[in-house]
Parts: structure tokens; sequence; C-alpha cells
């Protein structure tokens, strides 16, 4: 069946149906919603039941970067700075050096072990070299399972920022490929320039989003999310104009303005989860649609062998060197080695090659799509199992708690306070967002004129109002009540 204008929705969507539902049941047995969606896809390609024929690997990479925006710019908004922030070298080392580290290694294994050239092997590693967030992350949720040692905000942060790295890593060794006669050496400048690059705009375009988003004043609260769509995409195009890493700056950009206080922050926090998570469902089936499951099973053997150097020798290296800067406890570090799942983003960069038309090409889409397909089957279902194995999970009553499931919990401690509006307050006339209140507390309640309303960031502040503001302890409603003095 051939995709067409009358049909696309239709199939679409019922394609998305069933993706959402197949996906519901993945929490049940601890195994990652990729597998469904690309399953989906593959059933229903040319090879499977489906018969829906697509060889398409220009728009099948126009959509993995649409949705690799979404899925790195949701990331970024939820990743909290104070969390992140004791852990944030170990995160940068993970995500450059880590990333380096098992590139090079799985790029020498597979220059040793086939008949491709070192440059090839090299792109190899490179496309498969980051981990994939999403998948991780869907596990410990599914199994409620917490993390010592800040192994969680360590993890996160890895995830969410090692993509741009391995898109430089591909696109520098895709050109060796291309031009073997240039120097190895070559790419170092490029590398400094992107994430120079990279870096600064987006913490320019995160302050100016920051600035555009709060004075803007639109009238519908509906637009803000659609605002932000537009900053995000221009943060990304702008910055691969001016030959910087766009992913780097879309990321960036996101976790400067997840941690400042925005009008109708909540609305664009749960717009773009739900945008983050349909770029992935039709990510997945996309992928899923473009491969021929009769092509790779005849690289089964070799993407295995691959997969089971990653898994059991590449990625250890690369954690334990990356981190040898740092204090860590060993069953951390081996856990954090676990969890290097590949996703959808080996998979999107490999049809870098095909686009460019290089000899293996096809053969690198299909080791790749293997490789990600079993790191996910093999590591993914064990997440938890060895999480408990090294003890770095925590017990069910350690877990950390949100301010409001603190406050119902009769047996934990929390702080709950009421604070009235007066004369002369300089709250007045300020909305909640520009009040530059603590993260451990909000106004959950405002009583005006015998009602009560429940505000948002841009709720304008009263005389009179009476506000009943949670925390989690007393000196977040310290902090809150010297914001509003």
């Amino acid at each position: 069946m051939n995709l067409t204008t009358e049909n696309f929705l239709l199939i679409g969507s019922i394609l998305l149906f069933i993706s959402i539902f197949a996906g519901k049941t993945s929490y049940k047995f601890g195994v990652p919603t990729l597998i469904f969606f690309l399953a989906i896809g593959m059933l229903a390609g040319s090879d499977g039941i489906g018969q829906i024929y697509f060889n398409d690997p220009q728009t099948a990479q126009f959509i993995g970067i649409v949705a690799l925006n979404f899925i790195l710019f949701s990331g970024g908004l939820d990743t909290n700075w104070q969390s992140i922030k004791p852990v944030l070298w170990k995160g940068i080392s993970l995500s450059t050096l880590g990333v380096l580290i098992t590139a090079v290694s799985v790029g020498f294994f597979v220059y040793f072990l086939t008949d491709f050239t070192i440059y090839e092997g090299l792109l190899l590693g490179a496309i498969v070299s980051s981990t994939d967030a999403a998948a991780v992350f869907s596990i410990l949720r599914a199994r409620s399972l917490g993390l010592k040692d800040k192994l969680r905000p360590t993890l996160e942060l890895e995830s969410g920022s090692n993509d741009p790295m391995a898109y430089f890593l591909t696109i520098a060794f895709l050109g060796l490929v291309m031009n073997p006669q240039d120097n190895i050496v070559s790419i170092i400048p490029m590398f400094l320039m992107q994430i120079l690059i990279g870096g600064a705009l987006g913490f320019l375009f995160g302050k100016l989003g920051v600035m555009v988003i709060n004075k803007i004043a639109l009238e519908f609260e509906g637009l803000y999310p659609v605002l932000v769509i537009a900053l995000m995409f221009f943060t990304f195009s702008f910055t691969d104009f001016l030959q910087g890493n766009g992913f780097l700056a879309v990321y960036a950009a996101a976790v400067y303005l997840g941690n400042h206080d925005l009008i109708h922050k909540k609305t664009i926090l749960k717009a773009f989860d739900g945008f983050a998570w349909l770029m992935q469902i039709i990510l997945f089936l996309t992928l899923g649609l473009l491969v021929y499951p009769t092509q790779v099973l005849p690289v089964a053997g070799l993407g295995l062998l691959i997969s089971i150097f990653m898994i059991l020798i590449a990625r250890p290296l690369s954690i334990w060197l990356s981190l040898s800067f740092f204090r860590m406890k060993a069953r951390a570090r081996w856990f954090t080695s676990w969890v290097g799942l590949r996703g959808a983003v080996p998979i999107v960069f490999a049809t870098y090659p095909l686009i460019a038309g290089i000899d293996k090409a096809q053969m690198i889409f299909n080791i790749v799509f293997f490789i990600s397909l079993t790191s996910v089957v093999i590591q993914g279902t064990t997440l938890s199992v060895v999480a408990r194995w090294l003890h770095v999970a925590l017990p069910e009553k350690a877990k950390p708690k949100t301010p409001l499931e603190i406050f119902l919990n009769d047996d934990e401690k929390s702080e709950f306070f009421e604070f009235s509006i007066e004369d002369q307050s300089h709250a007045i006339g300020k909305k909640i967002f520009e009040l530059n209140f603590p993260q451990t507390a909000i106004i959950a309640l405002i009583k005006r004129n015998k009602k009560y309303l429940a505000p948002n960031g841009a709720t304008m502040l009263q005389k009179g109002d009476s506000l009943v503001i949670l925390s989690e302890d007393k000196q977040g409603i310290s902090s809150a009540l010297e914001s509003l003095r």
C-alpha cells in the first residue's frame, strides 16, 4: 500500500491509536514503549501485514530532526537546575568524553571485526554513541524506582545532553568517510565552533525567550505554547545556520526557560509533555516503517556481537574513564554503565549515511537498528532488577514526594500557611511569576471576595487577597513570605 493524501490521516490515526494502547501495556511488563512503537511501524511496513511502502530517508530524517527538537526541548524544560547543579560536571563529562570513548572503542572493534575502513567503523560508533532518555525513565516510572547517590539527575543530564556530541561526531566522521584524504585533526576546530556557538546561542535565546514570553501579553493562554514552539525552532535553525550545534542550543535554551518564572508556565510544560510523547510515537512509527526486517536479519549476527561489546565493554569503559575525575561508588558506576539504552536517536543519525549515499550506508542503518533494538530488550527489561541487585534503588518509604503528596500524607512533615495581602504590600498588582517564588513552595489557592480561585503564573494579586501557601518545609514558607513582603 502506498501512502497518499487521501489515506495518510486514516492510516496515521489508526497507527497512533494502536501505539498508545500498546504502549500502555508496556508499563505492566516493564518494557519501554519504544519496542511497541517500532514493532507497530515494522508490522505496518512493506515486510509486514500492513504492506505500507515507505522508503524515503530524507523524509524520515526531517521527521527525526523535528521530533528530536521537541523531545530535547521538553526534557530541558523539565530539568531542575538545583538538582543537576551538584552533578553538572559529571553529566558534562559523560555527555562529551563518555560519548567520544564509546564511539572510538566501538569504531575500532568494528574495524578489526569487519571489512569496514577505520572511518566507516568510527562513523558507526558515533551513530550509536548516545543514550535514550525516554526509554530509561519510562521504565523507572513504570517500576516506581527511586535511585540513590544522585543517580537520577546524573542520568537525566547525561541522556538529555549527549545527543549534540553524538550528532557532531556523526557529521564529522561522515565527512571523513566521504573525504578520506582529510586529517582527523581537522574536526577539532569544527567541534569547538559547534559547542561554543551552540552553548552561547542556547543561553542567549533562553534569556530572550523569558523576556518575550513574559512581556508579549497574548490574548489567549493557548497561544503561549505556540510561541514557545516558534522560539524553539528559531533557536535550532539559526544556530545551525551559524554552524553551531542546534541540538545543544535547543537543550540549553529549554533548561534556562524551565528554571525561570514564566507566564502560563504550567500550560507550557503540560503542552510540551504532550508534544514530546506525540513526537516520540511519530518518530518511532516512521523509523519502523523505514526498516525492512528481511534486510536486518542478515546482519543480526554482526549486530549482536557489536551490541554485546557495547554493553559489556565499550559502555563500562566510557563510564569508568569519564568519571575517573569524580568520587562515585563502584556500584553506582556499574549501574550507570548498564543504563546505556540506545533508542530512536541512533536510528535517526543512521539516515545521514543513507542520504549521503556512501557504500555501506544500508548496512550501517540495519546494524544500528538491530543494536538499538537489542539494547532496549536486554538492558531495558532488566534495569529495575540490576538497580536492586547493585543496591542503588531507594526503598519505597525513602522515595522523594511532591509537595502535594507530602501535604496529603499525615505521617510526613509539611507546611501550610495562610497569608493576607495588606495595604502597601509590594505584591499588589504583581503577577505570581514576577514574585520570584521559591521552587519548594506554591500558592495553592486564593480567596478573593468570598470566592476561591485556582491561580496560575499570570494571576495578578490584589489588595485583600488571602493566599493559601503550601511548602515542603518551613524554609520554603519563610522564602515565600519574603517574596510577598
